[in-house]
């Protein structure tokens, strides 16, 4: 029997010392010149970047907006097979749900990935195919780092709780196979705190550490679940090295391990 993703990602996190998540958006128009050429480019660049950062990574992010063509989709089977043969999980953030056969069919992707991303506007039905695979993980999204994320997510319903603790007092119900962990951006640290108050047992996943310029402290403080949690820099890992051309993976190595030892600063508090 397949262990489950959090037992796994606790166990990779141990091994490695690390709770860094590296977000692989292969944006085609950043991607190196000197790998247009290559059959997948997007491949191309995140093998590059896998080879460059697995030892500092907890896990892989790839979102799944930079791979929807079949050239995309192709690369991204790839990638996931490589960074599962550098014993790292993978998170595909695709932020999926729908109701009754489409929503079994958004879940097929949990056939390929480690974890997912979900969104939980259309309620319990909707992302029951994704809760109802034990063995993988299934990031719900609650208080997001995107500046409109307050529009909705901000908003005070009839009871005085924001919707975004209604959601992560749903998402801790929707927990009965210990699968379920919240995404909460770093920009937000009084929300981040206020959350791990109120669900202590789920692990988070916290993006805006890189380009955003979330709370680095507060997303370690407050992330992880008994050890458990990852923290997400995408563009400020896999493009630091924008201007070194075919070192470029190199660049984004440094940029992991920096991030690396920048969050064990605090996990060590």
């Amino acid at each position: 029997m397949t262990a489950a993703f959090f037992d796994r990602l606790g166990d990779r996190i141990d091994r490695i010392d690390s709770v860094v998540s590296v977000g692989l958006d292969a944006d085609p128009s950043r991607i190196p010149e000197h790998l247009h050429g290559a059959d997948l480019p997007r491949w191309a660049f995140n093998r590059r970047i896998i080879d460059a950062t697995h030892e500092y990574a907890a896990c892989y992010k790839p979102n799944a907006a930079f791979y929807e063509t079949s050239d995309g989709w192709r690369a991204l089977r790839e990638t996931i097979a490589y960074a599962h043969g550098k014993d790292v999980p993978v998170l595909l953030d695709a932020k999926r749900a729908d109701i009754g056969n489409t929503t079994r069919q958004y879940a097929e992707l949990l056939d390929h990935a480690d974890a997912i991303t979900v969104n939980p506007y259309l309620g319990r039905d909707s992302l029951q195919p994704f809760l109802d695979r034990p063995d993988k993980g299934v990031f719900v999204l609650c208080r997001t780092s995107n500046s409109g994320g307050a529009d909705l997510q901000d908003l005070d319903l009839a009871s005085g709780e924001p919707v975004y603790e209604r959601v992560a007092a749903l998402a801790d119900l929707w927990n009965e196979h210990g699968n379920v962990g919240l995404v909460v951006g770093a920009t937000a640290p009084e929300e981040l705190a206020d959350l791990r108050e109120q669900v202590p047992d789920l692990p988070f996943l916290v993006p805006g550490v890189g380009a955003q310029g979330g709370d680095a402290e507060a997303a370690v403080a407050y992330g992880l679940a008994d050890g458990v949690g990852v923290v997400n820099s995408s563009r400020g890992i896999i493009f630091a090295g924008e201007d070194r051309g075919e070192d470029f993976a190199g660049a984004a190595g440094e940029a992991a391990k920096r991030l690396r030892n920048r969050l064990n600063t605090y996990r060590a508090d």
